[in-house]
């Protein structure tokens, strides 16, 4: 092993003296470089071979180029790169095939060297290394689609491209990715044609001799594309996004038209069709028998007339589907123009008033979605409509009676309406759903209760749901009673909370850490108070939490009464607790801390 490592290492001899001789590196540094790559070219070159070797050494060489490229800029000397530059890429070219053909299956290792190769290397080593990854890689479409787009935009090579795509649809007859982008480089191979023959055309230059078939100008293999592909795939997702695609580009009308209309013949019962169809309306202009808009009109006027035809065609699907899905894409339309600024009162009116149709129809069909009643009663509550938005509630707890979102929004609007209902439905809630989804309604019965009722009230609300909720559920529910309890009683009433609570486990590290916060807020913060909270604290996360520990520590150290002298004791404390990365990461932060203390 020894007399390789020496023979590669004189192979960088030529190399290394040029960057010494034109003064790019100093003697110095070429004995460092020598060092460093003989270690690296050691651990290669040993029987067990790590990954990591190989990486480390492609990144050594990857940096060494950099510097040089940097030096030439800075002293303006670009001679010698054949001697200098092209032998190192050469090398880790090398390296990188080695270790590509050892661990074949790295994806990430292969795509390495593709980045490196796209950098340092020519076109035709590049098209190589795309070879042979994916003579291994086969079962990978993102990996051919990235080859391709190289031939296709690097490479300028359309036809690479168009090979690499058919070959890749052998292996992957239905992936709908694979035949997206064979759809677009054809079209814009076809664009690409097409701009080359108005260049020459400009230029009053003879193209006899050069093939440009109207067909190929007007997208035709794109069309062949198309229609071997909605075939093989027959969904009107995929055959709106090749639609999508085709509208890029301006010359392929016909064929965008086509696809439109395949679309609506084949696709007839798919919500996502009659939504493509609709959404396509805001993008017509006015039809020739309607009125144009006049100066004082003006856009707002067609902006309104479009979205009347869009409902149109969204009020025809619903009668024609009458699907909870169709319902939805109407009402998230109505909703995505409604949320569109406009300087307007009229037009945010009619999008207002649209938008409650979709949902007072959707509903009527007993069509629409749990999120959707939630949706359209806030709408209704944000614009004061308190009685509909009481009766949409209403409907949505029928027809969800064990849904906790639907008692929120009927709670949420007898609270708008200040109901004097609302402690009644709280406690009829409860007495109808598991015990396990509550924890959102207890929040908000004691968030109610603070600002509408006496303390007593919403701490025995609190006690109550302390009792109800179990679990990791609670831990939230701890958090917001200490707070509460700070907030209304101040640090007694918060420490009484602390003591009622501090056998009622699961908690959270935040509910000890409030408790040393609110004892440090006040005027004779005592340092018994704070090494009780740490030591319980510590009970419950002695072995997960770092912080902690370093936090005792400091706090022994900063107070006035702190004693300095039990820092150690802390310290092999958590040592013995903390496991694995948390006792290393304890270790440096406590260097870190104690150097700072020098």
């Amino acid at each position: 092993m020894a007399e390789i490592i020496q023979e590669r290492i004189e192979d960088r001899l030529p190399e290394l003296q040029q960057l010494e001789r034109i003064g790019l590196f100093s003697r110095a540094e070429i004995k460092a470089i020598i060092k460093k790559a003989s270690d690296l070219e050691y651990r290669i070159q040993r029987r067990t071979l790590f990954k990591e070797d190989f990486i480390n050494y492609v990144q050594y060489e990857i940096n060494l180029l950099e510097l040089i490229q940097r030096r030439r800029v800075r002293i303006g000397y670009s001679f010698k790169k054949d001697e200098i530059e092209n032998s190192i890429v050469h090398r880790v070219q090398g390296v990188f095939r080695r270790a590509s053909a050892k661990w074949k299956d790295d994806v990430q290792l292969w795509l390495s060297y593709v980045v490196f190769c796209k950098k340092w290397a020519t076109k035709v080593q590049l098209s190589k290394v795309f070879s042979a990854m994916l003579a291994i890689h086969s079962n990978k479409p993102a990996l051919w689609i990235m080859a391709a787009k190289w031939e296709m935009e690097d490479r300028l090579s359309s036809e690479s491209a168009r090979q690499l795509f058919l070959r890749a649809l052998r292996f992957h007859p239905e992936c709908p990715k694979l035949y997206q982008e064979y759809f677009r480089m054809e079209l814009m191979h076809a664009e690409k044609l097409r701009k080359e023959k108005q260049e020459f055309e400009k230029a009053k230059m003879d193209v006899g001799n050069l093939e440009y078939a109207e067909e190929i100008l007007m997208g035709e293999l794109a069309r062949i594309i198309y229609k071997n592909s909605v075939n093989i795939i027959k969904s009107a997702e995929f055959h709106v996004s090749l639609l999508s695609i085709a509208q890029l580009f301006d010359f392929a009308k016909d064929l965008q038209r086509e696809i439109y209309d395949d679309l609506q013949a084949l696709h007839t019962d798919d919500p996502l069709t009659w939504d493509y169809v609709a959404r396509r309306e805001l993008e017509i202009e006015s039809q020739p028998g309607e009125e144009p808009p006049t100066a004082k009109q003006t856009k707002v006027a067609e902006v309104g007339r479009r979205e009347e035809r869009c409902c149109a065609v969204y009020e025809e699907a619903v009668k024609t589907l009458r699907t909870e899905t169709m319902c939805k894409c109407y009402i998230n339309f109505c909703m995505e123009r409604f949320a569109k600024k406009t300087s307007s009162r009229l037009l945010r009116e009619k999008r207002l008033e649209r938008t409650m149709v979709a949902f007072r129809k959707a509903h009527d069909l007993k069509l629409l979605p749990e999120l959707q009643y939630k949706q359209w009663s806030e709408l209704l509550l944000r614009h004061d409509f308190l009685t509909e938005a009481l009766e949409v509630a209403g409907a949505g707890m029928e027809l969800f009676p064990g849904s906790v979102v639907m008692w929120q929004v009927k709670l949420q609007v007898l609270i708008a309406s200040k109901s004097p209902d609302v402690a009644v439905l709280f406690e009829e809630a409860f007495v109808h759903l598991k015990p396990q989804i509550c924890l959102p309604l207890w929040i908000s019965w004691a968030e109610w209760s603070e600002g509408a009722k006496s303390q007593e009230d919403t701490e025995a609300i609190f006690k109550k749901a302390v009792l109800a909720v179990t679990g990791g559920d609670s831990v939230t529910l701890k958090d917001k009673y200490l707070d509460w309890a700070y907030r209304s009683g101040g640090y007694k009433k918060a420490r009484a909370v602390f003591k009622s609570l501090q056998e009622s486990r699961p908690f959270s590290v935040d509910f000890f850490r409030k408790m040393i916060q609110f004892e440090k807020e006040q005027e004779s913060c005592k340092i018994a108070n704070l090494r009780e909270y740490y030591e319980r604290a510590l009970r419950e996360f002695g072995s997960v939490d770092s912080d902690l520990w370093m936090d005792y520590i400091k706090e022994e150290l900063n107070h006035p009464l702190g004693r300095p002298e039990h820092c150690g004791q802390i310290y092999w404390r958590a040592m013995k607790m903390l496991q694995g990365e948390s006792a290393e990461l304890f270790v440096a932060k406590h260097a870190v801390h104690q150097a700072g203390q020098l």
